[in-house]
């Protein structure tokens, strides 16, 4: 006889698995974990991807506007916050565009996207429309990303501090935040998911929220790596 904890054990086991398809993996990843970027290649995923930041406070007040539980709600603004800062010159955001700084770029050339390119504009989009128009438990399952983040986020972490040096130190600071915020995050999501997903409908349902996520992510540096090749 399957219990219940015994589903939800291995409905979690299956969001788990996704991580082998976590953008971690891609090649681009790889290369700049590896110390393979130019400082070109770097300023270019900087200046991409703070378009997938500067969207991330939009999809989470999407999933807020969407969730009918005051207490989902409650907790999960933290995460507009942690993006958009309390006040000036703080916030996720704020981290990102003194990467930007700390890497070479312009703060006004990240801010007017004059590097983005099409690829990771529609990736980006395309998920922050899955959060407006999806049910709200299936845009948090999308989030569950956050599982694998602590991770990737260590080893940027300690990559960039040894291989791209020239990038000042105060710079890395988004990545040390989300050291902490992405296990709360994920925890949160987490217990979100297994608490509404009950059902073999609804959990494939989350898992293939899961998998649109990770789709998402490897666009967006498939994107960045045919503009940034080696």
């Amino acid at each position: 006889m399957t219990t219940t904890t015994g589903i939800t054990d291995e409905f979690v086991e299956t969001l788990r698995a996704h991580s082998r398809r976590y953008h971690d993996q891609h090649p681009f990843h790889v290369r700049m974990n590896a110390g393979r970027l130019s400082r070109a290649q770097i300023r270019g995923w900087v200046a991409n991807r703070f378009y997938y930041q500067e969207n991330i406070p939009r999809k989470d007040a999407a999933i807020l506007a969407n969730c009918p539980d005051l207490e989902v709600r409650r907790r999960w603004i933290r995460r507009i916050l942690d993006h958009d800062g309390r006040h000036a010159g703080e916030g996720g955001i704020e981290a990102w565009l003194r990467l930007g700084e700390a890497a070479g770029l312009t703060r006004e050339e990240v801010l007017d996207h004059r590097h983005l390119v099409p690829g990771v504009r529609f990736a980006v989009d395309a998920y922050v429309n899955f959060t407006r128009t999806r049910p709200w438990v299936e845009a948090v399952a999308s989030s569950l990303t956050e599982l694998f983040a602590p991770d990737l986020m260590a080893e940027r972490l300690a990559a960039f501090e040894r291989w791209y040096p020239w990038i000042a130190p105060e710079g890395l600071a988004y990545f040390r935040a989300r050291l902490d915020q992405a296990p709360r995050d994920c925890e949160h999501a987490l217990e979100v998911v297994t608490a509404h997903c009950r059902s073999a409908e609804s959990q494939a349902r989350a898992v293939d929220a899961l998998s649109f996520k990770c789709d998402v992510l490897w666009s967006l540096m498939d994107a960045i790596d045919r503009t940034y090749p080696e």
